[in-house]
């Protein structure tokens, strides 16, 4: 993925800023830490990116949704809407504020579709959890159509979405709250790290309090400082944040260079395999372009061409549809609750059966999909390459279909 493939001075020059004031922390230590402030550096640049009002480093991705739905107000009891193609995550952090996951169907867009969400309302329905899967974008005009007609509360998981947009509105911006995701395998990584955004200043106060025990950060002694809710400890380091704020200066150059290369490879491919498709963009100039998604035309066929790519060694792809992570079909632990402690979700009523749910839509799209991951560090050469291997294998598994 990009980001790990642009380490350089820039990221050590902002490491060695920290460790050369010796204060990892992220707050207070005013004198010690000679004005060097890189988790808030971080947020600004965040900010400048994508347009949010109100930015907050987290430990993780992870910690960044949990933020977001919980600084929303989802909590014990609500039914919160979620794709079945999200890294666990999503799922996790809406069964550990004590809200029921409801899963609707996908489209082409590998994000929660209008007629998905609608059909998964009940009466019971707070929020929807939108997922920007690969780097692209859902299909916001009519989602957010059925979020107001329902008054729903809307959170996005713009994880593997980072500076990817609709219309000009960045992703995690259209709802309540979202988070992206900075760990080892996005378009800019901290290590491990993340971001909570949000344009309401409430929202972002209880995220801020919520992520840090309840501190309120205000006041020169940490220990004396209010506490006004009752939080938890996703703090990032002032380490991790250094590295962020160097990769996040990259994303834009980044982003230009995947948005070329991402275009090269699909024209190869497209003129040399007609029959192909690809996942569906709502606003291709908004694609991040972290990956290309190539479209089977059935789940056997996808199957094959990975079989094929495998026994060929071109490495670089994943088949989400067998994916432990990102995938439902191998949720048993979800799906069967499996948690060392109760969870409220162990005494509420479940409006699904999580083990036999019906996501025909979800299922055809993402056996259907293999996606290719874009790096930045390509020659034309080694794209040139790898075209052909994909052209190849795709040749060969659709004579079936001929």
């Amino acid at each position: 993925m990009p980001g790990t493939e642009k380490f350089g001075k820039e990221e050590l020059k902002e490491v060695m800023d920290v460790m050369n004031t010796g204060i990892l922390f992220r707050y207070n230590h005013e004198v010690q830490r000679n004005n060097i402030w890189k988790a808030r550096e971080f947020e600004e640049e965040v900010k400048k990116i994508t347009g949010a009002k109100y930015a907050l480093a987290v430990s993780s991705g992870s910690a960044g949704i949990l933020a977001a739905l919980a600084a929303s107000g989802v909590g014990y009891g609500d039914e919160v809407i979620v794709p079945p193609f999200t890294f666990a995550a999503t799922i996790e952090a809406v069964l550990f504020l004590g809200a029921i996951p409801v899963f609707a169907e996908i489209d082409e867009t590998l994000c929660l579709s209008a007629e998905g969400i609608e059909k998964a309302i009940t009466p019971k329905t707070k929020a929807v959890c939108l997922v920007h899967m690969c780097g692209g974008m859902a299909d916001m005009d009519s989602i957010l159509d059925v979020v107001k007609k329902h008054n729903l509360l809307l959170v996005e998981d713009a994880g593997q979405a980072f500076a990817a947009s609709y219309k000009g509105t960045y992703t995690g911006l259209f709802g309540k709250a979202g988070s992206y995701s900075f760990d080892f395998f996005k378009i800019a990584t901290a290590g491990e790290g993340g971001v909570f955004v949000t344009n309401d200043e409430h929202t972002y106060k209880m995220a801020e309090y919520f992520c840090d025990h309840g501190h309120n950060h205000e006041g020169n002694n940490r220990g004396m400082e209010q506490h006004p809710i009752v939080g938890f400890n996703f703090r990032i380091s002032e380490l991790h944040a250094a590295v962020g704020l160097a990769q996040t200066r990259r994303v834009p150059e980044i982003k230009t260079i995947n948005q070329k290369n991402k275009r090269y490879l699909q024209n190869l491919i497209k003129n040399e395999v007609k029959e192909i498709e690809f996942s569906r963009l709502p606003d291709e100039s908004g694609d991040s372009a972290t990956f290309l998604n190539l479209m089977l035309p059935n789940t056997e066929l996808a199957q094959s061409f990975v079989d094929l790519l495998n026994q060929k060694g071109t490495g670089g792809f994943n088949y989400w549809y067998t994916n432990m992570y990102h995938f439902i079909n191998q949720w048993d632990h979800i799906k069967n609750l499996r948690f060392p402690n109760k969870m409220a979700i162990h005494y509420l009523p479940i409006p699904q059966d999580y083990n036999n749910l019906q996501l025909p839509k979800s299922q055809e799209v993402i056996g259907r999909l293999v996606s290719f991951g874009i790096r930045v560090s390509w020659t034309e050469e080694e794209m040139n390459k790898l075209a052909r291997e994909i052209i190849n294998a795709l040749k060969q598994v659709l004579v079936k279909v001929k």
